[in-house]
C-alpha cells in the first residue's frame, strides 16, 4: 500500500576527524548516551541547532533495552535522515565487551569502545589490538580504557583507579583513536568526599601520548572549572549520561505533579505530550554541555 521503502545508507562518521579538530582547537566533543527515541531526537536537534559535532553513545545494556544494536543503528541513522541532520554524528558503543564491540561493528556502529580495563594488561593489549584491526574493515574508530573508571556502568563496577602513563602509551601505540584513562573520575553521582580529578596524572599521560585524544568518563557532577582544566590538558571527549537522565526524570515528574496527564480534554495522557518535557530537558542539558565543552559552531 505504501510502496517500497528504500533502505538508507549510513550517515554516520567515525570520530577520527572530529577528535583531531578538537585536539587542534582545544575543545571537547560531547558524548551523550541515548536510551530511546526521545533521547536520540533531543541529542540530534541540539547538535544541529548549535552546529556542533556529537557522539551518540549507547551501552550494551541500553542497546538491549532498545531491542539490539541494529535497532539502535537504524533509529539513529533514520532519525538523522528525517531531521536532515548535517553535522558530524558518530554512533559509539560505550564500555563494550569484546563480543559486544564486534556485534556493534557488524550492526553499523561507526565507533566502539572496548573496555578491557578489567583484564590483565597483556590481555587488554591483545584484545584491544584485535578490535582495532577489525574496526579498520568497517572504517570505524576505537576507544580503549586504562585504569578502571569508578562507579557502575551496566553492572561493571570500578573503584576510580588512576591510570599508569606507561600503560596508556602501550595501549595508544595500538593506534586507538581515543583513550579513556582513569584520573579519579567515576560514573554516576559524585560523593561529597570526592577528591577531584588528578590533573598531575592527566598532564603526565598527555605528555606521554601527545597525539592521542583523551576521554573523560563520568562527566556528570564534575565542577565546570575542573572540566575546563581537563580540556586544557588534552581531554577531547566527555561522556554525559546521568545528568540527562535526572533532567528527564525531573521534567516528567513535574508534568505529572502538575496533573497535566489527567487533562482529558487536552489528552494530556498522550505519551507524545507526557514525554515532551523530558525530551526538551535533555536537549537543553546537551546544549549546556556543548557550550561548556567549547564545541558550539565546530561542526
Amino acid at each position: 500500500m505504501f510502496g517500497k521503502v528504500k533502505k538508507s545508507k549510513s550517515r554516520l562518521v567515525n570520530v577520527n576527524e572530529m577528535i583531531q579538530k578538537a585536539i587542534e582547537g582545544k575543545y571537547a566533543i560531547a558524548h551523550i548516551n541515548t536510551n530511546n527515541l526521545e533521547w536520540t531526537t533531543a541529542i540530534l536537534e541540539a547538535a544541529q541547532e548549535t552546529n556542533s559535532p556529537v557522539i551518540i553513545g549507547v551501552s550494551e545494556g541500553a542497546a538491549k533495552y532498545q531491542n539490539g544494536f541494529k535497532n539502535v543503528f537504524d533509529m539513529v541513522n533514520n532519525t538523522m535522515e528525517y531531521l536532515n541532520i548535517t553535522v558530524p554524528v558518530a554512533l559509539h558503543l560505550d564500555h563494550g565487551s569484546y563480543e559486544g564491540a564486534k556485534k556493534a561493528l557488524e550492526a553499523g556502529f561507526s565507533s566502539v569502545m572496548f573496555d578491557g580495563s578489567h583484564y590483565e594488561l597483556n590481555e587488554n593489549l591483545a584484545k584491544t589490538k584485535e578490535i582495532v584491526e577489525l574496526a579498520k574493515k568497517y572504517n570505524a574508530s576505537v576507544e580503549a580504557e586504562v585504569g578502571t573508571i569508578g562507579g557502575e556502568e551496566d553492572g561493571v563496577v570500578g573503584q576510580g583507579e588512576v591510570a599508569d602513563p606507561n600503560e596508556c602509551k602501550m595501549i595508544a601505540d595500538l593506534n586507538v583513536s581515543i583513550l579513556a584513562a582513569g584520573i579519579g573520575n567515576i560514573h554516576g553521582l559524585y560523593p561529597k568526599n570526592w577528591k577531584g580529578l588528578d590533573f598531575k596524572v592527566l598532564a603526565e599521560i598527555k605528555d606521554t601520548i601527545p597525539s592521542t585524544g583523551l576521554v573523560l568518563h563520568g562527566g556528570t557532577g564534575i565542577p565546570s572549572n575542573q572540566i575546563k582544566k581537563a580540556i586544557s590538558l588534552g581531554v577531547v571527549k566527555i561522556n554525559v549520561n546521568t545528568e540527562c537522565q535526572i533532567a528527564f526524570a525531573q521534567a516528567t515528574r513535574k508534568y505529572i505533579q502538575d496533573k497535566k496527564d489527567l487533562d482529558e480534554k487536552k489528552k494530556g495522557f498522550d505519551p507524545r505530550k507526557l514525554l515532551k518535557p523530558g525530551k526538551e530537558a535533555i536537549k537543553d542539558m546537551v546544549i549546556e554541555k556543548m557550550k561548556l565543552f567549547g564545541s558550539l559552531g565546530k561542526a
